[in-house]
């Protein structure tokens, strides 16, 4: 059990290092097999598994083993633990298990935080913490915004105060809110700050004015810090809650205390609300937040796919980035249908299959990207060697001439094995002509190297993930 626990904090610690996304597919299962004076064995659940943590992760796993164990570990290294899976194996950890109740206990001492920094003020805490300014996809449509929101956590009560912010819906205020709001937080713990949304501001309003205690609500708002307040176009036709509004605001403004608003107008276009709240909203600075170019779009559909631990080729991802163009919220739907479908029928998203879903949608009734990579492909119809060489190389990063050639270093082993099994099933090359190409390997070699990623594919859905990429990316 000993192992069992210096793992865990191992791993806890290799957590805070790599993106979440890898640590789910690359780590996967993992043991202690054994630990001396000066190393550590490491075991996992395939010898896939093993070449890759060997290959990205040695650096990461060795720094968090010297910081658990003791500085004198010079040397780790992995190897196949076929035990690795008996229940009575109590050396192993399940790291998809374990990264959930990492997450829990991460959550909840947030939680305990969060709730002792805004008790005094009991008032609505409401932002997501997966929210931050780090995971907010900056473009030219909101740089402006961030820029402000970024000022404002490192110098609030001074910076911008009070801010508003505006813009459609879906478009990522909510988010710059939150955020903002998280960030303020974590810096400063010792403040009451708030987060609440107009609907939630009214509903509190109608509450305290039924009990006959409104001058206590606006106590406890003339103790806050800082006050963050989303989508306040809701206070339209609740004139008593904007005077209410009004109130607060004058007094935490007064006090210095930090103000940060969004609407879905700009203030003078709230035509609805009075006069002199929207006056108010002006008193510094207004930023807008407009509707994302193709490269935000890009990249926020990447972000979402990797916050999900989903793969979307880049072929797949440009096509939605091109055709899905109104707000964050449409491409993150857009994504949750391929989701969804990949693991309801095991079909990897593919252009042609995005192509024709976003036109069943009424995303797009133009598939002449499509068309022409169809037109494309019945032109030079089956590929060559070189095409299918090209796209393995492309998809793992590394260079054609590693995976052709004698070079027995453990990233081009897999790539060279995905190359052969390829033009041997889409081609119907022979062993022999396969090995000529890949510098004169025999026929045995050829053999074993299609046999053994067969095997892997039937074992590993990462895998098979990745191979049916590179399939598509060929139109084979």
């Amino acid at each position: 059990m000993e192992k069992h626990y210096k793992l865990k904090n191992i791993l806890s610690e290799i957590i805070g290092n790599i993106k979440k996304q890898d640590f789910l597919v690359y780590f996967r299962k993992i043991s202690i097999i054994d630990i001396t004076d000066n190393s550590v064995v490491f075991g996992t659940v395939s010898s896939f598994m093993k070449d890759n943590l060997e290959a990205k992760f040695h650096s990461v796993v060795l720094e968090a083993s010297k910081k658990e164990l003791w500085d004198k570990i010079t040397n780790i290294s992995f190897k196949v633990d076929g035990e690795i899976d008996n229940p009575s194996n109590t050396n192993a950890v399940d790291c998809q298990k374990f990264l959930k109740e990492n997450h829990k206990t991460s959550k909840l001492a947030e939680k305990e935080s969060r709730s002792s920094v805004t008790a005094g003020a009991k008032v609505a805490a409401n932002a997501n913490a997966r929210y931050s300014l780090s995971n907010f996809i900056v473009g030219a449509d909101n740089q402006l915004a961030y820029s402000a929101c970024e000022a404002v956590t490192k110098n609030p009560w001074k910076s911008y105060n009070p801010l508003y912010i505006y813009g459609d819906v879906w478009l990522g205020k909510t988010h710059l809110l939150q955020a903002t709001w998280n960030e303020i937080l974590k810096k400063y713990r010792d403040k009451k700050v708030a987060y609440t949304t107009a609907d939630k501001f009214i509903t509190e309003y109608v509450t305290a004015v039924k009990k006959r205690n409104v001058e206590r609500m606006r106590e406890r708002f003339r103790d806050i810090d800082v006050l963050v307040i989303d989508d306040v176009q809701f206070l339209s036709k609740k004139e008593q809650t904007q005077n209410e509004l009004y109130n607060i605001f004058n007094i935490l403004y007064d006090s210095n205390k930090q103000i940060i608003i969004s609407g879905d107008r700009a203030p003078k276009e709230l035509t609805e609300l009075e006069p002199r709240l929207r006056s108010r909203f002006e008193w510094w600075i207004t930023v807008d937040i407009g509707k994302p170019d193709f490269e935000t779009r890009l990249a926020i559909i990447q972000e979402k796919a990797r916050e999900k631990e989903f793969m979307i080729p880049h072929d797949v991802a440009e096509f939605i980035a091109a055709n899905v163009t109104e707000n964050v919220r449409e491409l993150e739907w857009v994504l949750n249908q391929m989701i969804a479908e990949y693991e309801l029928t095991g079909n990897t998203p593919s252009l042609t299959r995005i192509a024709q879903k976003l036109q069943k949608l009424s995303f797009t009734t133009d598939l002449l990207w499509e068309s022409k990579r169809a037109e494309k492909r019945t032109t030079s119809t089956i590929k060559s060697y070189e095409d299918i060489l090209d796209a393995v190389s492309r998809h793992f990063g590394i260079e054609k001439e590693g995976i052709l050639w004698e070079n027995r270093k453990k990233e081009f082993m897999l790539p060279r094995q995905v190359g052969m099994y390829l033009l041997k099933t889409k081609m119907n090359y022979t062993y022999e002509r396969i090995g000529n190409i890949f510098n004169g390997r025999n026929h045995a070699s050829v053999l074993y190297s299609c046999n053994k990623l067969d095997k892997l594919l039937k074992k590993d859905k990462t895998l098979l993930y990745e191979v049916n990429a590179i399939k598509d990316q060929v139109g084979i």
